[in-house]
């Protein structure tokens, strides 16, 4: 039988950072349970005192947190040791090093990464360009995107674009179908076009997935493998043709085809630059 770990993740904000952090982790010890607890916006003594309650009813806890108020975070600390609880600050050894390294003190402000500042509303603005431009809407202004991702139906094209809007970046995502033409403009844009591409069978069951939640008996030529094949291989003419560079999704998480996309946006630019 597995043992159960309790991670319990304690932020003064809202906890993203920890949330990736706890996921990796996980992901390197895949043999255990876990259970994750999510204490957010942990600012007073009262919050501290029902996390350490909260951790001595839990099987085998640990205390992951991200916290900048010292009186807070010492708290948490005297009462891990009270009680034996394994705890790690994210922050308590890099905050000291890069103040040395920056030559000033931080400011130990909460939410800090949170201010409604340019970049936030920049990111808000990328997000409603994105939602906006999803499965080839907006054709007309598709071309004002920073990134074009195509692909044929089912590739994920919509959750990467989402991934990219939450970064910044605004992003047009265009469906290739067959016996359609898209207009000259979306390639001649200076916007960067990607492919996507996956194989095939890998394609047709995600194709049926869709067609059975949907209750749909009448695409047969949607999940039929030489469709598809016939599709992909359409798709890679455009990509060659136009000389856009091609991702294969077949074994890429949402997370990993867009790190790889914003890595194309980073030696296109750098290209440029040049």
């Amino acid at each position: 039988m597995n043992k159960t770990f309790n991670f319990f993740l304690v932020s003064d904000s809202t906890g993203e950072t920890l949330d990736r952090i706890y996921l990796a982790l996980k992901a390197q010890f895949p043999k255990n349970d876990y259970k994750i607890h999510h204490f957010a916006f942990m600012r007073t003594t009262t919050q501290t005192a029902t996390l350490i309650e909260a951790c001595k009813k839990a099987e085998n806890p640990i205390i992951l947190y991200t916290l900048v108020e010292k009186q807070t975070t010492n708290h948490i600390i005297n009462e891990c040791k009270t009680y034996n609880i394994p705890c790690f600050g994210l922050l308590d050894y890099l905050i000291p090093q890069f103040e040395k390294i920056f030559s000033q003190k931080a400011t130990l402000k909460p939410s800090g990464q949170h201010q409604l500042n340019k970049e936030y509303y920049k990111k808000i603005e990328a997000m409603q360009f994105t939602l906006q431009h999803d499965d080839g809407q907006r054709l007309d202004t598709a071309t004002n995107a920073d990134i074009i991702i195509l692909g044929v139906s089912r590739t994920s094209k919509t959750p990467t674009s989402i991934y990219l809007g939450e970064r910044g970046y605004k992003v047009s995502n265009i469906p290739l179908v067959a016996h359609q033409t898209l207009p000259d403009d979306v390639f001649k844009s200076e916007a960067i076009k990607v492919g996507l591409v996956i194989d095939p069978n890998r394609l047709s069951d995600v194709r049926k997935a869709r067609i059975n939640i949907l209750n749909d008996k009448q695409s047969s030529t949607y999940v039929n493998i030489d469709k598809i094949q016939t599709e992909l291989d359409a798709s890679k003419k455009i990509f060659n043709i136009n000389k856009i560079p091609v991702i294969d999704v077949t074994r890429k998480s949402v997370e990993e085809t867009a790190a790889s996309i914003i890595k194309i946006v980073e030696i296109q630019k750098q290209k440029q630059d040049d």
